[in-house]
Parts: C-alpha cells; structure tokens; sequence
C-alpha cells in the first residue's frame, strides 16, 4: 500500500514522523510498507522488552482473550492477581497497584505519597525530584519532570516539586524543609541522556530519606523490567525504596503499568485511587508472561553478558572515533558522540538500504541504545557494522 493511501491526515499532529507505516515485526526487526525492514534498537522506547510478537505474549494474549476481557476493576480477576504475587515475590514490595502507563503509575506515586503526608507527616507534600529528569506527561508528572522548558509548556504548574542535582547529596538534602514528604527519581535517568545514579548517591539518599522520615520513589518506568540487568535498577545499589514505579517493559508492548509499596505506606483508602482500565485481566495476563520469562533461569545473566558486550563495542568505537566513551547499565546505554550529530545519524541509519537501522539520540550530542533485552550478540555486531558505515559519510 502506498503510503498516500493511507488516512494519516484524521491523526493529530504531535510530533514529525516519517513517511513510512509499520506493518510487523519479530525479534530485533520491523517491516514497513514497502517491506523493507528495520534493525530496531529502540524497541517502542525500551518498551518491546522481549522484542517485537514473542511468542510467550502471544500466547498468553490468545488464551486470555477468550477467557475474560474486563470485567471491571471493582472486582479481583485471576492475571490481576498472579502477576501481583510475581511482582511482590521478586522484590521488596508488599503492595500493587496496576495502571496503563509509566505518567499514571508515576501519577499515583505522588499521590499515594501525598496522602502518608497527609496521615503521618502533618500533611508533608513536596516531592524532591531531579533536573533533566522524567516522569510523564500528565500536568503533575511534568510538573515533577526537570526536563529543559517543561515549565512554561502548560503552565502554570503542579506546585510542591524542588528540582535537586543528580548524584549530589548535599543539593538534596539543602531541599528538605517541614513540607517534603519524599524523593523521587529515576535510577538511570532515561530521557535526560541515560544518566546513572551512582550507587554511592543511593545509599546517601537512602540514608537521609531514613534520617528525616522521607519517603524514597525510584520511577523504573524505563530502567526496570530487566533493562539494567537486573530485574529492577534499585537492586544495583543494594537498598531497598518505600515506592516503585513501572511501565514500558512490563507489558512487552502492551499497555501496563505497576505503583508497589511497602505495606506500611501503602495507605490508600477505598475512593483515593482507581482507573477503569486497573488490572485488566488481558494486560495482566500479559505482563505475567514478561516477567516470567525475565526472571527465569539465566535470562538476567543474559542480560548482563550482552550488556557488557554492546558495552565494549561502543568502547571500541567511541576509541576508534575519537569520541566521549559510553554509559549507562544492562542494556540501556548511550554513545557520547561529543559533538551534536545524534539527530542526522539517526535520520541516515533510518534511510539507510537495503535495510534500515533505528536508533534514538535522546540529546543531540549522543546515541541511545535501548534493544530487545534477548538481542543476539550477532545484531549487536550487524548494529555496529550499519553504524560504522554511516559515520563514514558525515
């Protein structure tokens, strides 16, 4: 189908796209329009954390569509409840609430942090977040976002978010006044540039958030679900936070979201929180799928072997081009490019024939890399090889 054919002029302008439609996908690849296809290394933004159509999701979507589709979130339903206890088993969280993206998850982080403000902090509210950080899209988590001209977008905005300096303790704790109830932030800071939280920076904010009765969100909408090697990124730093947010790879694809507590601050009441869409048993069903698959035997190990390896890879160019090195855990990771060439390296690695490549340069003057988390050693190489040959023609 030729690409005027289709009705793209009936779909809201966000953002530029380009001329082409996405048909299907398997694994680390996408086809378009005109069948050709597409070495992905964005995977919906680190979404499609099994790549595109695994089979386990297929499966599971299948079954459960002729089960039961939503019979409404004022009731329990079987998916709802596995995944509940999977999540619960593999990390230090006693509650769960489910949602449909990262913003809601992050969105009722706040708010479920505002109401203990509310019962035990003598009505605390402000939330410590971070510059360059990310949370959402809604008016409040753009709000608690620190990214460049969020401010003025849809001002005014949600009042109660001081912006403190990543990996600096002292920028925090100069923050902390009789309003703050909690810090917030993400592990590897996703949008911003894939910024890590040094692991000595977690444990000082664990231990001030402790000292002054502060409770600790980490947003893992991006850096969990496997992405950092880990099943979740707070485990790297050996602490254990009071709120856990998810979205992205725990549906594979699909729309699903998490918010996990510890008991004592899970403290909504019936009315506070809600969603039409909560636990939905075909989602649910879903997300069950993805996290058994990740915490089965030597998957996460697999993760780390091929981060290390997509790790010396981009060390190895960044040596051979005269780049700034690499960063980031697992397999999130970027390319210090050192000059701003992001942008063209990703419009000519999509153009590129007979096969394209995606990537993401999430600022100007780096590459971010975000695969399927079962990527092969051998795409990472194909990765690295169609990279090499469009920096061949700036």
């Amino acid at each position: 189908m030729n690409f005027n054919e289709y009705p793209i002029e009936s779909l809201m302008y966000i953002t530029n796209r380009p001329e082409i439609v996405f048909t299907h996908g398997k694994g680390s690849w996408l086809y378009d329009n005109n069948g050709k296809r597409y070495l992905d290394f964005i995977q919906g933004w680190a979404v499609n954390s099994l790549g595109h159509c695994n089979d386990g999701m297929i499966e599971a979507l299948n079954t459960q569509a002729k089960l039961l589709l939503n019979p409404s979130p004022a009731f329990y339903n079987e998916p709802m409840a596995r995944l509940a206890g999977l999540l619960t088993q593999h990390s230090c969280f006693d509650k769960v609430f489910f949602a449909n993206s990262g913003a809601e998850a992050n969105e009722g982080a706040i708010k479920l942090a505002r109401k203990w403000g509310k019962k035990f902090k003598d009505g605390a509210f402000e939330i410590i977040t971070f510059d360059h950080s990310f949370h959402g899209r809604t008016l409040a988590t753009m709000s608690a976002s620190g990214k460049p001209g969020w401010d003025t977008i849809y001002a005014p905005q949600v009042p109660g978010f001081p912006k403190a300096d990543l990996n600096d303790i002292a920028s925090v704790e100069k923050l902390i006044n009789a309003k703050t109830v909690a810090v917030m932030l993400e592990p590897i800071q996703g949008e911003g540039g894939v910024i890590p939280a040094t692991r000595e920076f977690m444990q000082q904010l664990r231990a001030l958030t402790k000292k002054h009765n502060l409770l600790l969100i980490v947003d893992e909408v991006q850096s969990g679900c496997g992405r950092a090697g880990t099943l979740f990124a707070y485990e790297l730093s050996d602490i254990e936070p009071d709120i856990m947010t998810l979205g992205k790879g725990i549906g594979g694809g699909v729309p699903l979201a998490a918010l996990l507590a510890k008991a004592d601050v899970a403290v909504f009441e019936a009315g506070d929180q809600g969603g039409t869409y909560n636990g939905n048993p075909l989602m649910t069903a879903v997300g069950y799928s993805v996290i058994s698959q990740l915490t089965a035997p030597g998957f996460l190990e697999g993760v780390r072997a091929r981060g290390d390896y997509l790790r010396a890879k981009l060390l190895e160019l960044s040596e051979e081009r005269g780049f700034k090195g690499e960063r980031g855990e697992g397999l999130l990771r970027a390319l210090l490019l050192g000059k701003d060439i992001g942008n063209q390296i990703v419009e000519k690695a999509r153009d590129m024939q007979p096969d394209g490549l995606l990537l993401n340069a999430a600022r100007p003057n780096l590459l971010r890399f975000m695969p399927a988390l079962n990527v092969t050693n051998e795409e990472i190489d194909q990765m690295m090889a169609m990279l090499r040959s469009i920096l061949d023609t700036l």
